[in-house]
Order: structure tokens, then C-alpha cells, then sequence
């Protein structure tokens, strides 16, 4: 592990920042804890997030973001150190590219897909029957959303997006039909509550 600040500049840190954002890479937040395998520009502690534990007391934070990394990584490790981290009520936002993104086979570090119902496995008591595979769990989902590319040659998904998003048996039905093969999807965001 390597750390850009001290031990005692991160515990100052984090005492004004609740917020940890995950694999920032570029996209550094103001006011957040920014933490990246690579010293990029604004990122505020270096650390690989598979080498775990990662650098932070149990119930640290607030809110966690973890935007498009969670493919790149054996994420359940992660989850379960991130579901660590986080204080009780607090909230793990997760945005990872949907399992017929065209993205998924473009760039070769991918090594997951995800569908909106992978992350019911990760709550307690939630719609999935096999949660008892794991040895933690998030208390709620808040929210999962399905996202497509809105380009200019792509205009349908403006209609196709809000109709999927309605109701999660319409995301069932868009993943487990013909649907999601004429309108492949982007990116699934996801947010889960400890």
C-alpha cells in the first residue's frame, strides 16, 4: 500500500470529509475523500482497493461512491470491505457498465457484467433467495436504474430508458426478454444502504 498523505493527514482528513470516492482516477470531488491506485492530479490517498483491508476504521463514512470500477476488480472483497467502512444508514452508490453494454467487450480490463438484480444477492432479507451466500449484507436497496447511451443516433433510449426504469419487474422483464438485445443498455447505477 501506498499513501500520499500520513497517517495523521488522513485522520484529519476524514474528519471533515465523510465521503469516499472510490477509484476516482480524473474525476476528483470537492469535498470528498478521493482515493486511486494511480497519483493522479486531486487524489487524496493512493491505494490499491483489492489490497485489503482498505486504509480506513470500520464506519467511516457517510456515503461511498464507487463509479465504474467494480468491473475491473474480484469486486465482492471489495463490497464487503466497502459495507466495512461505511456507518450505518450510510449509502454505497455504484455505477458499473450493464451486462450488454458494448463496453463490457471493448475494453479489455472488464473482467465482470452486472444485471440490476446482481446486487440483491448483497441485501438482507432482499428479493434474491440465495443472500445467505455472503457474510454481510446491505440493509435496503434505495434505487437501481438501467441507463443507455442517449447520442443523437441512439434518440429512442430517451423513451426506452424512463419505460424500463418504471418498475423493477419492468427491468426483469427488459433483462430477461428480446429487449435488451434491440436496446442494449450503458450502465446500471445502483444505490445500496447499510
Amino acid at each position: 500500500m501506498i499513501e500520499l498523505f500520513t497517517k495523521n493527514t488522513i485522520t484529519q482528513s476524514m474528519e471533515l470529509r465523510k465521503k469516499l470516492n472510490v477509484g476516482c482516477g480524473t474525476d476528483i470531488k470537492e469535498g470528498w475523500i478521493n482515493l486511486d491506485l494511480h497519483k493522479n492530479e486531486g487524489v487524496d490517498i493512493i491505494h490499491d482497493i483489492e489490497k485489503l483491508p482498505l486504509p480506513f476504521k470500520e464506519g467511516s463514512f457517510d456515503e461511498i461512491l464507487c463509479q465504474d470500477v467494480l468491473e475491473h476488480v474480484d469486486y465482492i472483497p471489495v463490497l464487503k470491505d466497502l459495507h466495512r467502512i461505511l456507518k450505518l444508514g450510510g449509502k454505497l452508490n455504484i455505477k458499473v457498465p450493464h451486462f450488454t453494454s458494448a463496453n463490457n467487450f471493448k475494453d479489455p480490463t472488464h473482467l465482470k457484467m452486472f444485471s440490476c438484480s446482481t446486487f440483491d444477492f448483497f441485501v438482507k432479507d432482499g428479493n434474491h433467495i440465495r443472500s445467505y451466500y455472503f457474510d454481510f449484507g446491505f440493509s435496503s436497496k434505495d434505487f437501481s436504474k438501467i441507463l443507455f447511451n442517449k447520442k443523437k443516433y441512439f434518440f429512442i433510449n430517451y423513451f426506452v430508458e424512463p419505460v424500463v426504469n418504471r418498475k423493477v419487474t419492468f427491468q426483469d422483464f427488459y433483462e430477461t426478454s428480446f429487449l435488451c438485445r434491440i436496446f442494449p443498455a450503458r450502465d446500471i447505477s445502483v444505490c445500496l444502504i447499510k
